[in-house]
């Protein structure tokens, strides 16, 4: 598994973006010759950060230049909607107040984070494999179709806020089913048990809350959000 980092990703070459969708949503690339296809394991985990605009003072009406918010909208949509699309976490970073910088230090390390980490990829890997899924399949990432709809499947609150929120996000099939896995994933680190394949309003207004919302689509509903501690 790669982690690779692109930083200020709107400054890469489209076309080698692009070349991204196919190992983000298979794990695998494919290079066709004219004489040769050839497969190749891709699974990669994708960091990526931007700012809202080229200058990077969109929210800051004293320094943001004289095109915003147009000119953030321009910058923005260098990356295309697919690929935005297959990234599942969105998350806005505002900037940092000078008077935080003397804050104490956050309560929580990496190594306090990551015992939940592992029980819940344990759990992952128990319920997977009760459920008869092949040894390719190790993580709610990896489940599709049918399987997806075993592990994740929204009580009758949940799936209501999930299709109107799809309505007004303008999610596409795609979002939809990466939204399932995200909250699911939420679920297992707040300690559900391997037997249980039901999701909550909870978890997935908190996976909606990380996906972007498209150019015109309004406001996130924000009342249906919470924050993690």
């Amino acid at each position: 598994l790669g982690v690779p980092f692109l930083d200020e990703l709107p400054e890469f070459h489209k076309g080698s973006l692009e070349v991204l969708r196919q190992p983000l949503e298979t794990g695998r690339v494919s290079i066709a010759r004219v004489n040769a296809h050839v497969t190749y394991p891709a699974n990669i985990q994708l960091v990526a950060a931007m700012n809202p605009c080229r200058c990077g003072y969109l929210d800051n009406p004293a320094q943001a230049c004289s095109r915003a918010p147009r000119c953030a909208q321009d910058y923005q949509s260098k990356i295309s909607g697919p690929l935005f699309d297959r990234i599942d976490l969105h998350v806005d970073v505002p900037a940092v107040n000078p008077a935080d910088l003397n804050l104490p230090a956050p309560s929580e390390c990496t190594a306090d984070i990551r015992p939940r980490v592992a029980a819940a990829r344990a759990v992952q890997k128990r319920r997977l494999k009760d459920l008869g899924a092949d040894a390719l399949t190790r993580t709610n990432s990896d489940a599709d179709g049918k399987l997806l709809d075993r592990i994740a499947a929204p009580d009758e609150d949940a799936r209501r806020l999930l299709i109107e929120a799809s309505e007004r996000m303008g999610l596409s099939a795609r979002g939809y089913h990466r939204v399932l896995k995200v909250a699911r994933t939420l679920a297992d680190l707040d300690g559900a048990e391997p037997g249980d394949t039901n999701l909550g309003r909870i978890h997935i207004a908190e996976a909606l809350s990380y996906r972007r919302i498209q150019p015109g689509r309004g406001a996130m509903l924000t009342e249906h959000t919470r924050k993690r501690a």
